[in-house]
């Protein structure tokens, strides 16, 4: 037996924790299944579908996220308001430039389940663009989730062993050998 009282174990196991995630080249796919999971609570073992039990999730650094392939420029986010003639259409791209937390919100809203819990959810997910948080925030946290992708190296980093290893794609001519 803990030497915890029943009623402190009871709060332990109902209070809220906060989460912070760093979304530096992560792909928002990512990003958002594993923030949807902390926001409805389902990490918890007393997870239950009519309970709000989920936690606070912090992300930061939205501004450099990753998209695989051409996806700035090929996907696209539409909106209507009902109106005729509302209906407008931006690229991954422009939607970026233009609020950088944008795109990530969308992604974690869209993993969210379609019931009216979503926007109290939704109101638990506090996204920076940077890498500054302010104090009220930062006191909170208490654990980080790790990166679901691994961080590609650049090429500056890598010392000069691995890069003479690294098989090349082209050889200048004047290499060839001739047999």
């Amino acid at each position: 037996m803990s030497s915890f009282s029943r009623s402190a174990q009871q709060w332990a196991t109902f209070a809220r924790s906060w989460f912070l995630m760093d979304a530096r080249m992560q792909p928002p796919g990512k990003i958002a299944s594993l923030c949807s999971v902390h926001l409805q609570g389902k990490h918890k073992p007393i997870y239950h579908a009519l309970s709000d039990i989920g936690d606070h999730v912090v992300i930061i650094n939205t501004k450099h996220i990753a998209f695989s392939g051409n996806k700035w420029e090929q996907k696209v986010y539409s909106s209507h308001t009902g109106y005729p003639g509302s209906f407008k259409q931006v690229t991954a791209a422009q939607l970026h430039w233009k609020d950088p937390t944008a795109i990530v919100k969308l992604a974690v809203y869209g993993m969210l389940p379609r019931n009216l819990s979503r926007r109290t959810m939704m109101q638990r997910l506090h996204l920076f663009p940077e890498d500054v948080i302010p104090e009220d925030i930062l006191k909170n946290l208490t654990q980080q989730l790790p990166q679901p992708r691994k961080i590609p190296r650049k090429l500056s980093e890598y010392t000069q062993e691995e890069r003479d290893a690294f098989p090349r794609l082209w050889i200048p001519p004047e290499d060839y050998v001739m047999k």
